[in-house]
């Protein structure tokens, strides 16, 4: 009786161990290595639908390592590759790649302004992989509702697709999502209430918009192609002066939102696309990089 009350309470010890393991208290642990993630992002946002100038996918990093956290961010700053870092991430999703042209040095600093490998330097030192996916995201189907959705605009189509999709493309163009009508005034302050940042606008405030053309970024080939679909207003990410000047007088209102403020949105669509791959939501975090400027009107001294 002993041996068999023993028995019992080794029995007991030895579940209660086991539902202490598999508990709420258990670390979480996700064996997907870097380069599998790679390739689940590569299969959302192909590296074929980027442009032949970029970079797609991870420029720094090994691939055979497992990943042990996620951060997402719109730009590969060292600052932001630090963050990742400290957050217990050895991964780092951007938008924009760490570099186009390959940098000709590398060695420790705060910026690439100082020394254009200063990126890769941090992340190697840290533990960082680095993967971006710049232009396949900004065509993906995933984005092309983004800029239309947040302005309450209904999409119609995609201004410039790219070869073989018609869902895929740079530039939407949608009408107004409502029946009493839209003047490029309210769409401005719309977009001053969405993005909490006042855009530059050429055009009269008092026109009526029919139609309306979104672009993350800068405007590009979207500008004309979004004035021979006979839109009445661009809203765009970054345009030139003489640019919006010309396709003013035009007729194509113009609503420059800001680059950084038209695609920091599309940190949300990588966040979801990591946590579609198979990262849990308590592995991801997004590194905030939306107060990198400010209006001095909205500085209170």
């Amino acid at each position: 009786m002993v041996a068999a009350k023993k028995n019992r309470e080794d029995g007991a010890g030895a579940e209660g161990l086991a539902r202490r393991a598999s508990g709420p208290l258990s670390k979480q642990i996700v064996a997907m290595t870097t380069g599998a993630l790679e390739q689940a992002l590569l299969a959302e946002f192909p590296a074929a639908d980027a442009e032949p100038w970029d970079r797609t996918g991870m420029t720094v990093g090994d691939p055979a390592r497992l990943v042990s956290g996620v951060a997402v961010a719109l730009d590969p700053t060292v600052e932001a590759i630090e963050a990742a870092a400290e957050r217990g991430a050895n991964v780092l999703v951007t938008h924009h790649p760490a570099y186009l042209a390959a940098p000709d040095s590398f060695m420790p600093a705060s910026s690439v302004a100082v020394n254009p490998g200063a990126g890769v330097w941090r992340a190697v030192e840290r533990g960082v992989s680095v993967m971006s996916f710049h232009t396949a995201l900004d065509v993906s189907a995933r984005v092309q509702r983004v800029l239309p959705g947040m302005l309450g605009l209904a999409l119609q189509s995609v201004l410039v697709p790219i070869e073989g999709s018609h869902a895929k493309g740079y530039g939407q163009l949608c009408e107004p999502g409502e029946d009493d009508g839209l003047s490029l005034g309210q769409l401005a302050a719309r977009c001053t209430s969405v993005f909490g940042r006042a855009p530059r606008v050429w055009g009269d405030f008092s026109r009526e918009l029919d139609r309306v053309a979104t672009c993350t970024g800068a405007a590009g080939d979207v500008a004309r192609a979004a004035l021979r679909a006979q839109a009445d207003c661009l809203v765009c990410g970054e345009i030139k002066y003489h640019d919006a000047l010309e396709f003013s007088q035009a007729g194509l209102a113009v609503i420059d939102i800001g680059h950084d403020t038209s695609e920091l949105p599309l940190v949300a669509v990588l966040a979801a696309a990591v946590q579609a791959a198979g990262m849990p939501e308590a592995m991801v975090s997004i590194v905030d990089q939306g107060e990198n400027w400010a209006y001095p009107e909205t500085v209170r001294v």
